[in-house]
C-alpha cells in the first residue's frame, strides 16, 4: 500500500497536490493496489482482449467459437463478467492460455488500474516488464507518474489550477467515463482528500 511519503514524492514529481493523486488511487482501487494475498489488484477486460488479439493477427471470432470462453472474450464492453478480487486472476489465466501478451495487455493493474496495453506509456519495455513493475507499490506509482506525463492533455487536466476532472476522466478512463460518473467520483474523492475547493 502507498504511504504518505510515496504520495508526497509523486506530487513533487508531477507538480500537483497530493490530493489529486490520492483521488485517482481512491477511485481506481479504494486506495490499495494489492489483494490480501499480495498480488496486484487487476480487472480483466474481455473486449480489450478481443482488440489485442486482432492487433496480433488473431481472429477473435474464430477463437471465441473454438473455446468456451464467453466471459473472457467478447467484442463490446460489459461488466457482466467481472468477478472482482482474486477471481479476476482465474479469468486472466484462461486468457493467457490463448495468448499471454494480449491477455496481460487486456487487464488493468495495481493502485491506479492502468491497462497493460499502456505499458510503453508507463516507461516499460513491454507488457511483461509492466506487469513486473506492478508487484511493488513503488512500481505502481512510478508507472502512474510516467503514464500521466505521457499524455499532455491528461497531465494538463490533472495539473490545472483546479483539476479538470471531466477531461482527465475522458483521457484516463475512455469515452464512456460518464456512464460510471467517473469525473464526479474523482471530484468527490479529491474533496475528501483535502483538495482545493
Amino acid at each position: 500500500m502507498l504511504k504518505d511519503q510515496d504520495y508526497a514524492t509523486a506530487a513533487r514529481e508531477l507538480g500537483v497536490e497530493e490530493a489529486r493523486i490520492r483521488a485517482v488511487c481512491r477511485v481506481e482501487s479504494a486506495g490499495d493496489g494489492f489483494l490480501a494475498d499480495g498480488r496486484p489488484k487487476i480487472l480483466f477486460e474481455g473486449h480489450i482482449f478481443w482488440r489485442e488479439l486482432k492487433a496480433r493477427g488473431l481472429d477473435p471470432v474464430v477463437l471465441a467459437k473454438d473455446r468456451a470462453c464467453p466471459d473472457i472474450l467478447y467484442e463490446k464492453w460489459t461488466k457482466a463478467f467481472y468477478r472482482g478480487g482474486a477471481g479476476e486472476y482465474e479469468r486472466l489465466e484462461r486468457a493467457c492460455a490463448i495468448q499471454r501478451e494480449a491477455a496481460l495487455s487486456a487487464a488493468s493493474w495495481g493502485a491506479f488500474q492502468i491497462m497493460g496495453n499502456n505499458c510503453k506509456a508507463c516507461g516499460c519495455a513491454g507488457v511483461e516488464d509492466f506487469v513486473k513493475s506492478q508487484e511493488t507499490a513503488a512500481g505502481q506509482l512510478a508507472a502512474f507518474c510516467a503514464f500521466i506525463r505521457s499524455n499532455k492533455k491528461m497531465y494538463a487536466a490533472l495539473s490545472a489550477p483546479l483539476p479538470d476532472w471531466v477531461t482527465f476522466a475522458r483521457c484516463y478512463n475512455g469515452p464512456a467515463y460518464a456512464q460510471n460518473q467517473y469525473d464526479k467520483k474523482l471530484a468527490e474523492a479529491y474533496a475528501k482528500a483535502g483538495g482545493k475547493a
